[in-house]
């Protein structure tokens, strides 16, 4: 359920700014994509885990807000972002 080291270095080098970057939006949406993955398979065969469920929702508003921030700012970058990680909107 939860994201291994290794995926979460592989994240961080593809989408930061540069070496060791965790804090730019770009990782933080990449991660939490990758954690809401997850959440979701586990949801699929626990469908009554509504503890999971409230967490999953938390991390979706979290990314939409993540998502907002960065195209306030920069609507190039948000751009490329939701077109790598396959977002809808």
């Amino acid at each position: 359920m939860s994201i291994t080291q290794e995926r979460k270095a592989e994240l961080i080098k593809e989408y930061g700014q540069k070496e060791g970057d965790t804090g730019s939006p770009e990782v933080q949406v990449s991660i939490l994509t990758e954690r809401i993955l997850n959440l979701t398979e586990h949801l699929k065969t626990h469908k009554k885990d509504f503890h999971s469920r409230r967490g999953l929702l938390i991390m979706v508003g979290q990314r939409r807000r993540l998502l907002d921030y960065l195209k306030s700012k920069n609507d190039e970058r948000y751009q490329g972002l939701i077109k790598s990680l396959g977002l809808r909107r």
